[in-house]
Formats: structure tokens, sequence, C-alpha cells
């Protein structure tokens, strides 16, 4: 008798366990801002990139840059997006980005996805000119669909590839602002891989 009601607390403890993680997922704020193929219309778009639903996700391609900018400013928040890149893909998150109508890394944090970057200590996993990734690089993201998280509150910045930490930051030039998804084409002018996001949600602080 108690070896069996030993064995219903463990497993009534498991699935609360579950039940809180699933909640602290699905829940707590999370504004889902793209979803499969659908959400586009949260974004204005800047730039040329060939943008589309597509295959159960938002996908650029092609010869052309562009960027996906949320409607929406961001100080303080935490970012969930789920992607597939190639491994020749120039893409990454714009946070904070100052001037929305002109991304630029000068003019944000750009938390980059691009396992081939000619200067690899900013390649995937870093934040550019800011918070250096080792080299080689061991997060590479190409040919699967991946997890990147970032948070930012404050001067206080992490970011993690599926669930690994690549870096941290403490800096305070920018303080709020819209973010933007970008596609990109690749070293010395190359075409470079399309991107894929088929998850993108933020919950603010």
């Amino acid at each position: 008798m108690l070896k069996r009601l030993f064995l219903q607390c463990i497993a009534l403890s498991a699935l609360a366990f579950t039940l809180s993680s699933c909640a602290s997922l699905s829940g707590g704020g999370w504004t889902t801002l793209i979803d499969g193929d659908s959400g586009m219309s949260n974004f204005n778009i800047t730039g040329e990139a060939n943008w589309r639903a597509e295959g159960g996700a938002i996908v650029a391609d092609g010869t052309k840059n562009g960027y996906l900018v949320t409607k929406k400013s961001y100080k303080d928040f935490e970012i969930r997006a789920e992607f597939y890149p190639e491994t020749d893909t120039n893409s990454g998150i714009f946070i904070r980005a100052q001037a929305p109508a002109t991304i630029a890394a000068v003019s944000s944090y750009e938390v980059n996805i691009w396992d081939i970057r000619p200067e690899p200590k900013f390649g995937t996993g870093a934040i550019v000119d800011f918070a250096e990734v080792p080299v080689p690089i061991k997060n590479l993201v190409g040919g699967r669909w991946n997890l990147l998280e970032i948070s930012a509150k404050g001067d206080q910045f992490v970011v993690r590839l599926n669930g690994v930490e690549t870096v941290t930051l403490k800096n305070s030039k920018f303080a709020q602002s819209p973010f933007a998804l970008q596609h990109a084409t690749g070293a010395n002018g190359l075409k470079g891989g399309p991107i894929k996001w088929r998850s993108v949600k933020v919950r603010e602080f």
C-alpha cells in the first residue's frame, strides 16, 4: 500500500512538472507573430527579398536582401523563433533596430544566423560587432530546424541556440525599437540559401 502511494506521488509530481513546463511555453504573455505560414501581417516589409507563405512557413530566397520588421516596438523582451536555414544561408534577427526602414548592424543588435560567415567569430549565434562566438563555430544550424532564443532586459542580453547559450552581452547602446527577420545574399555577392520561419513568439517583461 505504501509503495503504491509512493509511486502515485511520483507520477503526480511528474505530471505537475510537465504541465508547468507546457504552461511556461504556451502562456505567460507570449504573443505569436508567425505560426506556420500565417503572420506576415504582423510585419512591415523592407528591401526586395521575396517573402511569402509556403509549405507551413514564411520563406525568402533568391538574390535580393530584405527584412520583415515588427510593427510594434519592444524594449525588454524574449523571442523564441523556429527557423530552417541551409549551410550557406545568411540571416538573423536584428533587435532594437533604431532605423526600421533601413535595418543594419550599425543601428541594432544583429543576432546572426550564418554558418559560413567570412568572419566566423560573428557567425551563427553571435551578436555582430558586440559578442563573439568561439571559432570554429560549434553551434551550426544549416540543413535542419532550430530554436533561437533571445533575451533582452535593460543592458543584459542572452542568446541561446537549441538550448545552448552562445553569447551574453552587457551593453546599453540601443534601448528600444522593433526587431527584424532577415534574408540576405551570401559572401561576395553569392546567392545564399533560403530562410524559413515557422514560429516566432515574443514576450515582454
